[in-house]
């Protein structure tokens, strides 16, 4: 008898995404799935935004194989923050979500911000209830990763251009890796960001839309 292992795994993990997802339905909480390679900025991002929306109730689940300092780095923003160590896994699942949001009060929260493990392959297949992915990419990383890794790219909603103040080091055409995110996904939403202290550049825009996202989920205007 053959048994299919990888469906068995993703139905499981599927069904779990499921009840987080109507649980965060029924919380009104927008959640987001951030994932990028390791380096790309995530945490970076993460520590900018909190900033820039300090107005907005957020709390952060971060990933990693090891360590809590991303963790530690979230919770010195004022965030409610909980660590999940994959020791050795490649990305988060729905079980992993689904076993720490006791830790949260989402009444309490207007966005929750899962920052994935840093990998550009294995978190693109696992849904984890989130409302958004958003797909982080550094110039720093290359202009080819777009059309090397589609699927994850073509699974975001948005993607962020990070590190822009670094581009200028590199042979990144940047309207090319435009160019090549539009021809996977058109429409596909893009922005463009700083998150280096005193440099910023980009943030209000990103803030702005994940706002309002999570202003009418919570049914507000």
């Amino acid at each position: 008898m053959k048994l299919d292992v990888n469906r068995d795994i993703m139905a499981i993990n599927n069904e779990c995404a499921a009840r987080n997802r109507q649980l965060f339905r029924d919380k009104g909480v927008l959640t987001l799935n951030l994932i990028g390679s390791p380096g790309a900025g995530k945490t970076m991002l993460l520590e900018r935004l909190l900033e820039t929306m300090a107005d907005c109730r957020i709390a952060v689940i971060e990933g990693d194989l090891a360590t809590a300092r991303d963790a530690s780095r979230i919770a010195a923003k004022g965030a409610r923050v909980t660590q999940i160590n994959t020791d050795g896994g490649c990305h988060l699942d729905a079980a992993m979500i689904q076993r720490v949001l006791p830790l949260f009060d989402l009444d309490a929260l207007d966005l929750l911000i899962i920052e994935n493990v840093g990998n550009l392959v294995c978190p693109t297949g696992f849904d984890l209830g989130e409302d958004l992915r958003l797909v982080l990419l550094s110039v720093a990383e290359g202009g080819d990763k777009p059309v090397k890794y589609p699927a994850t790219f073509i699974s975001a909603d948005a993607v962020v251009l990070n590190k822009l103040d670094l581009l200028e080091l590199t042979d990144v055409d940047l309207a090319g890796v435009r160019a090549d995110l539009n021809w996977l996904k058109p429409g596909l939403k893009i922005f463009e960001t700083v998150c280096r202290p005193g440099k910023e550049q980009g943030l209000s825009a990103l803030a702005a839309w994940l706002w309002e996202l999570a202003a009418a989920k919570r049914g507000r205007s």
